[in-house]
């Protein structure tokens, strides 16, 4: 292999509305693409930014703080919390968004496919954030076990929609797997170390056992990926990686705890990185051979010829993967869109 086979929209994409991004995509990157997502368009643009203000309209759950937190797009930031005096399993959630949103994006894609705009044989790929992400983001420490089972069966819930929506030959799901990673490092956010509330061992394969059980929701006619990421605030990581090795891990750790195969894993590379020790652990990555590997090396800032420096370096130690972005397009300026597509097809060959 000389260069990368394949390339993977990570989720985000830039772009207005979801048939802009389907066309789009399936223009520019054609049969390197096996799998188009609907860009994540309206309030879904900022990842699960759009959940604290659905959260808020349960009864039961607050708002922290009397006033507003401006967020894009219209959205709140403020976080959660359980008022006093009630129990979670009390919670009745709303509907989270997600599958509506895959409802209204499916019928556009399908439309596209049948106008031949689409290829035959791509699939629509939906990606879901993994529970722990928003209970750990929004609610408070000595709070999280208590939502997090009811907030695990609202994601179910959402999953179980959309698998009963969309016909599962047509159907891809990514699980976004951030703050997992960041508890794993014991980074830092907002002055406040990240770190498990069920242990104070190491929680690495806790965590991968989590993910693996959202993995194994997925029937097996679906295709199911795994994005692991270091968060995206501002084009910025929660903590810089040393290197791959926990991402490798991780990785190894989710796929033996899961009962199905994973269709593919995406793991993200720092812009700097095109030193031989970033890679290195990817030595020890043990996939099945079905598995697609996606190396989130592509970034705006030096294109094409950044993407095969750091694809240079990478090859002796995955010598089979496609490309990406470290965790999509959506938070790259809208101007770099266009540009950003154009390296994934430039650096990676079709199918």
């Amino acid at each position: 292999m000389s260069q990368p086979q394949g390339a993977l929209l990570v989720g985000s994409v830039n772009y207005p509305d979801a048939e802009t991004t389907f066309r789009t995509a399936a223009e520019v990157l054609g049969a390197r693409l096996k799998r188009i997502p609907d860009g994540e368009v309206g309030k879904r643009f900022h990842w699960i930014m759009c959940q604290p203000d659905i959260l808020g309209e349960t009864d039961g759950i607050e708002r922290v703080g009397a006033d507003p937190i401006p967020f894009p797009a219209g959205l709140d930031a403020r976080p959660l919390r359980i008022a006093d005096g009630v129990d979670a399993a009390d919670l009745r959630l709303p509907p989270l968004g997600y599958a509506a949103a895959a409802r209204e994006s499916y019928a556009v894609f399908t439309r596209l496919r049948a106008e031949g705009v689409i290829a035959a044989e791509t699939r629509f790929e939906v990606a879901l954030p993994t529970p722990l992400a928003v209970v750990n983001s929004f609610f408070p420490f000595e709070q999280r076990a208590a939502i997090d089972p009811v907030y695990t069966a609202a994601i179910e819930r959402e999953l179980a929609e959309i698998l009963a929506d969309i016909p599962h030959e047509d159907l891809a799901i990514q699980w976004d797997v951030a703050p997992e990673m960041g508890i794993i490092e014991g980074a830092e956010t907002y002055g406040t170390r990240m770190r498990a509330w069920w242990t104070d061992d190491d929680p690495l394969e806790d965590l991968a056992a989590r993910v693996a059980q959202m993995i194994d929701l997925v029937p097996a006619d679906v295709e199911v990926g795994v994005h692991l990421c270091y968060g995206d605030v501002a084009e910025k990581h929660f903590v810089e990686p040393t290197d791959a090795g926990n991402l490798v891990a991780m990785a190894n750790a989710t796929v033996r705890a899961a009962s199905r195969s994973v269709t593919w894993l995406h793991l993200p590379v720092p812009i700097e990185r095109d030193d031989d020790a970033y890679y290195a652990p990817l030595d020890d990555l043990a996939l099945a051979a079905e598995t697609e590997l996606y190396l989130g090396l592509i970034h705006r800032e030096d294109g094409a010829e950044g993407a095969r420096r750091r694809i240079a370096v990478a090859l002796p130690h995955a010598p089979v993967f496609g490309v990406a972005t470290e965790c999509g397009c959506g938070r790259a300026p809208q101007e770099a869109t266009a540009g950003l597509l154009a390296t994934h097809a430039e650096v990676a060959a079709a199918w």
